[in-house]
């Protein structure tokens, strides 16, 4: 028997955009953190369903976690983007929703693979976001041309920020990474998974190591 329950819920963006989204909530609570999970790349075949085991991992652990189908993926209505633009409104929807609905007083929200973007720039927008989880920020060059514009939001933010990447990442190098957070504000820190590509990282077999760098990541705040 699982230690959480699992319930579902719509909601509507400002732009009448309908998310289907489920709720991982623990059945023995160990903190008042909402941990809300933004998928991969919809245009890529992302949804929430890959966020499932970080999910039911986060919430086996006290923690109740969130996950959602953004525009245009599954049930969720609208379309999807390519440069995620119009998704941000989807991330400050969802959490807009759980500070009402589930009345946490801290959310800490975790984008992956090409969503992380998308994540960054919706980080500053709501108050009760205390922290950012990045799992594979694309900030290579090709990536760039996508995703280039959001980097700008997440790098500025001074909420504290965890980035998490495998070291044969074929998007982004650890030298293009610790580039790109020199210039980074607030605290700052990265996990590297050795040996690790992109897609790989993003499989099932990495879920409990994704959790358990968020874990250490929630301990230090």
């Amino acid at each position: 028997m699982p230690n959480y329950t699992l319930e579902s819920s719509t909601v509507e963006t400002l732009d009448g955009v309908n998310l289907m989204t489920r709720i991982f909530k623990p059945k023995q609570v160990k903190d008042n953190m909402v941990i809300v999970l933004v998928h991969q790349y919809s245009i890529m075949g992302g949804c929430q369903a890959l966020m499932k085991g970080m999910a039911s991992g986060l919430a086996e652990k006290g923690y109740a976690a969130v996950t959602f189908d953004m525009r245009g993926v599954g049930q969720s209505t609208g379309k999807p983007s390519l440069t995620g633009f119009a998704e941000v409104a989807d991330v400050v929807a969802v959490c807009n929703w759980v500070s009402q609905n589930l009345s946490p007083n801290k959310i800490l929200l975790v984008g992956s693979s090409a969503r992380a973007p998308i994540a960054g720039s919706a980080v500053d927008q709501i108050e009760q976001i205390i922290g950012y989880v990045s799992l594979g920020y694309p900030f290579g060059m090709m990536a760039s041309i996508l995703f280039g514009r959001h980097h700008k939001a997440i790098l500025q933010s001074p909420k504290p920020k965890l980035f998490v990447m495998g070291t044969e990442d074929g998007f982004t190098s650890v030298k293009q990474l610790d580039n790109k957070l020199k210039s980074a504000a607030g605290h700052n820190e990265t996990r590297l998974i050795e040996g690790a590509g992109h897609f790989e990282m993003e499989g099932p077999a990495f879920d409990s190591e994704m959790v358990k760098c968020i874990l250490e990541f929630i301990a230090s705040l």
